[in-house]
């Protein structure tokens, strides 16, 4: 693994302190933890509004089940992966606005004048919401439970764990598309616009809360290229009693392939953004 030089000589040392990559993708998610222990309110925010979906959604349309070929007798056994999916998407898209704050106080100049690497900062920043994504899918996954989700799909920590690497490779290309577009645009008010395009349209171009047989004939097409579905096409097909693990597979793959396409595009965003200045 790559280390760098970080410090001049330190007290009492005869050289320079060297940090591994590892060490330095550490150093960039602790600094976003600590970011966000400081504001407890939108820790809290953040948590809430993921939970709030579950029974608002699942309450206003669990009449859907009821529609001849939906194909589920329980909406909220339906919707509890969409919904983990949606949350995971929705707080990943925000996640290039810590870039452009840094920018706007110039805390990003002096993290580039570290020979810190790119992919460390990066990457450090992919950790803390994968971390975010994980807290998010269990207490999802716990409300859903109390709220009668069936998880017949087998052992519930194997359950679990599937879904939480689905929603983190679905965060990961979310997130890391959205620290290019900050990298690339520098301005919240595009940065935002952009999300809010997005989002809504791909989460209703996606089988997040219909069911694909009673799709638009049009939607159809275009869903099985949108990787949000294929985040909760597989989320979904794990909780069934006799899930069909190939076709589940690809998608995970799918979203595997894109996670790291979306990476390497930030890591170059970042690089372009670096020569520019």
């Amino acid at each position: 693994m790559n280390s760098s030089v970080l410090t001049g000589p330190a007290t009492g040392s005869a050289g320079p302190v060297r940090v591994s990559g590892g060490g330095q993708l550490s150093a960039f998610f602790l600094r976003n933890v600590r970011a966000l222990l400081r504001q407890p309110a939108y820790l809290s925010i953040s948590l809430v509004q993921a939970v709030v979906w579950l029974p608002l959604f699942g309450s206003l349309f669990r009449g859907i089940a009821d529609i001849p070929g939906f194909g589920d007798d329980s909406y909220f056994d339906y919707l509890t992966p969409g919904v983990v999916m949606m949350s995971a998407f929705f707080s990943a898209g925000w996640a290039g606005m810590g870039f452009i704050t840094d920018m706007e106080r110039g805390v990003m100049d002096r993290i580039l004048a570290a020979p810190a690497s790119r992919w460390a900062i990066i990457g450090g920043c992919l950790a803390y919401q994968a971390l975010m994504t994980t807290a998010q899918t269990v207490i999802i996954l716990l409300l859903g439970w109390a709220l009668g989700t069936d998880y017949g799909g087998g052992a519930v920590g194997l359950l679990v764990l599937v879904l939480v690497l689905v929603a983190i490779a679905l965060g990961t290309v979310v997130a890391a598309l959205s620290m290019a577009l900050a990298l690339l645009v520098r301005r919240e008010e595009s940065l935002v616009a952009a999300t809010n395009f997005l989002a809504l349209p791909l989460t209703f171009l996606s089988t997040a809360m219909m069911s694909r047989d009673l799709l638009p004939g049009w939607i159809r097409p275009i869903a099985l290229a949108n990787p949000l579905d294929w985040a909760v096409s597989a989320a979904r097909e794990s909780i069934t009693a006799d899930p069909n693990w190939a076709l589940a597979g690809w998608r995970v793959a799918a979203l595997a392939a894109a996670a790291l396409t979306a990476t390497a595009l930030a890591t170059r965003a970042f690089r372009a953004y670096q020569r520019s200045l």
